[in-house]
């Protein structure tokens, strides 16, 4: 970490006591309004019991004794919304980086997943409080449509417990509206570069006891390179029923169908050439990643005076179509349950309030390779079926020992067993089957401080864990047993919100054992599609410092940014020493300057990478640093209708976006990296009522 970068981290901190006087404080607009009785069937002013409206979420996650966030997707709205760098590029902590201006994305907290730009792991991602992830801990990102979404929790680390995540990198929960809190009628539109297109339709209202929110939506794009084209298509609904004041149930059903070309990986050589070319060889065999997704599932809320029963059931089916390194066919079975108690009361004559939670899961895969004949299937090379359980037990319990100073324990035990059934063998001693079990239990204990309302300062201590998904064990060549992947945190930060300044920041230390460090391994020969080898670190350690920022200027000027510096690195290994783990910026930045005046909004945006960072373990070839710059603009006309045009990488800047991880390139170049978007344009049109 720079001596200029650790600077600027002390001034921020320095700054911030001083920009939350009391005067100033203004974190939730009802806190300040008179205090009024009101009657009223509906609970909170109408709100859905089910489905929190976001003042609900933002009461709710500050009580979080670490770094949370939450993301309004009325701001996002004001560019392009297409994938994960536009949902989350800007909340705190986050690292988003699209391969090829994809779906597919490298989503990384706290270096979870470090090596993976597809098919997510180390991150519980949900729609709604309802796992996305399948139930070995992989999950798409293209299941989820940013259309169909008001607002977006970020949980980093442990303090995901809430939803039983216990994984360094925590979760991610996409919340879509309901029938309470959506326009009676919603129709975006957006187009762009690369022969973009985006359409949207919502509908959404409250009939009686029954309220009911409807979205569908298709996405195309050609892509800057050469074989990305990229089409989707999805349709996403919640149906909630208030059965009595205190009861109420709610349906959803989500579709998905993403047919994605994959351009391949370029040798540094090319992308200086030609950032746009795609690598179609022989040896590419034509690579793309086909598909479908269906999900069902229904979330019930029984209120008991102060006790709050939340239970949730889910049934997901995706297909998948892959040809990469072989033609991968795959169907899956996915299913569970999330059941919460939730008791607000007293313990000791102190206010308490405590979570209880269970969630098992079960997902069977069965799995068809093929050989990659030019994108179709060839001879059958293996035959699988791939089954996943996990039963986790959570309890979490808030002790407010003085009226603003809260002690906050939790325990999660998690039991995870994986068993891949080998159905393509000619001899016994070719069946790769195998069975294996991993188990831990993870305690966390923190202290939130909240000298104002809308102040808050916290520190906590707590383990994770994070057993490996059928990607690690047998997404290569052959299966290959690892171990699970566990550490502990250490995190201390501050969050909060005045007239001038809303800042969120972290700092954490972690240190990990068995960490899951995927590279890239070749098939051999002739041939450069690069398979998923996963091994186990010894020990590293994983350090950072989050930082988010909204500053109001003068001038009617605002500026926001997603700040990470990442000091990720092996600790005393055996082969590698200290050196630092590839595949991830040391700093990077998120900006944007607007100016913003009578619902109209203008101003340049930033993205910022000033370090190269290795790409092999050994430290032998690099990425190189960056910056783009863009520019935005866009106003609400009227109630009703909304405008937006945005232009990116407007230099034209030839840079690298993400890479795969090789173990020791020993210098040469290599087909390694993924260029970022060239000079772009898109522009959009939202009309409600």
């Amino acid at each position: 970490m720079t001596y200029a970068c650790r600077l600027l981290c002390w001034f921020v901190l320095a700054a911030i006591p001083g920009l939350a006087r009391a005067d100033h404080i203004v974190i939730d607009p009802d806190s300040m309004l008179p205090e009024i009785s009101v009657s009223a069937k509906r609970d909170e002013l109408g709100a859905s019991m089910t489905q929190p409206d976001i003042k609900r979420a933002i009461r709710e996650i500050n009580q979080t004794p670490g770094g949370v966030t939450i993301v309004d997707a009325e701001k996002v709205r004001e560019g392009r919304v297409s994938n994960f760098n536009d949902t989350l590029g800007l909340a705190t902590g986050v690292f988003a980086q699209s391969r090829f201006g994809a779906e597919e994305t490298r989503l990384s907290i706290r270096g979870s997943g470090l090596q993976r730009t597809f098919h997510g792991r180390g991150i519980k991602l949900m729609q709604d409080g309802i796992p996305v992830n399948q139930t070995d801990g992989s999950f798409d990102f293209q299941a989820i449509e940013p259309m169909a979404t008001r607002y977006m929790e970020v949980y980093r680390g442990a303090n995901a417990l809430r939803y039983g995540s216990t994984t360094l990198g925590g979760a991610v929960n996409f919340v879509s509206p309901t029938g309470y809190d959506s326009p009676r009628f919603e129709a975006r539109g957006e187009i762009g570069s690369f022969d973009y297109k985006r359409l949207g339709l919502s509908t959404g209202g409250v009939k009686g006891d029954m309220d009911y929110f409807v979205n569908v939506s298709t996405f195309s794009q050609d892509g800057f390179r050469d074989h990305a084209r990229q089409d989707a298509k999805r349709a996403n609904t919640n149906i909630g029923y208030r059965i009595n004041a205190d009861l109420e149930t709610r349906f959803y059903l989500g579709y998905a169908n993403s047919e994605s070309d994959l351009p391949g990986n370029l040798t540094k050589a090319q992308l200086r050439s030609d950032p746009s070319q795609a690598i179609l060889s022989p040896f590419t065999l034509q690579q793309k990643r086909d598909i479908e997704v269906v999900r069902i599932a229904n979330k019930t809320t029984l209120r008991m005076d102060k006790t709050r029963l939340e239970v949730g059931v889910f049934y997901a089916e995706k297909n998948l179509f892959h040809p990469i390194f072989q033609v991968i066919d795959q169907d899956n079975q996915d299913y569970g349950l999330e059941a919460r108690l939730i008791q607000d009361g007293q313990l000791l004559g102190y206010k308490n309030e405590f979570v209880l939670g269970f969630t098992p899961t079960r997902g069977v895969t069965n799995e068809d390779r093929w050989v990659n004949n030019q994108g179709s299937r060839g001879a059958r090379t293996n035959q699988s079926d791939q089954v996943a359980t996990n039963m986790g037990l959570y309890a979490e319990n808030r002790l407010y020992v003085l009226p603003k100073l809260a002690v906050i324990a939790g325990l999660q035990y998690t039991k995870s067993k994986r068993e891949y059934m080998d159905k393509f063998f000619a001899t016994p001693d070719q069946n790769e089957s195998f069975k294996q079990s991993y188990t831990q239990a993870s305690p966390k204990i923190g202290l939130l401080y909240s000298p104002l309302p809308s102040v808050q300062h916290y520190a906590n201590i707590s383990r994770s864990f994070e057993p490996p998904s059928f990607g690690e064990l047998a997404g290569g060549l052959k299966p290959n047993i690892v171990r699970a992947q566990s550490g502990t945190t250490f995190e201390v930060g501050t969050r909060g919100n005045s007239a001038k300044v809303d800042w969120d920041f972290s700092a954490y230390h972690a240190k990990l054992d068995d960490e899951l460090l995927q590279i890239a391994v070749f098939a051999g020969g002739n041939n450069p599609i690069p398979a998923a080898q996963t091994t186990n670190a010894s020990r590293t350690v994983h350090a950072g410092i989050e930082m988010g920022m909204t500053a109001r200027l003068p001038y009617n000027l605002e500026w926001r940014h997603n700040l990470l510096l990442n000091d990720f690195r092996f600790d005393n290994d055996p082969v590698f020493g200290n050196r630092r783990l590839p595949g991830i910026p040391r700093t990077f930045l998120r900006g944007e300057l607007l100016y913003r005046a009578n619902n109209f909004y203008a101003g340049p945006t930033i993205e910022f990478s000033p370090q190269r960072y290795a790409v092999d373990f050994a430290e032998t070839v690099y990425a190189d640093g960056y910056t783009i710059f863009g520019l935005k603009m866009g106003q609400k006309l009227t109630r009703e209708l909304s405008w937006f045009i945005e232009g990116r990488n407007l230099a034209d800047r030839k840079y690298v976006a993400t890479t795969s991880v090789v173990l020791n390139q020993r210098g040469a170049d290599g087909p390694l990296y993924l260029p970022g978007d060239g000079r772009s344009v898109y522009a959009g049109l939202q009309w409600r009522y």
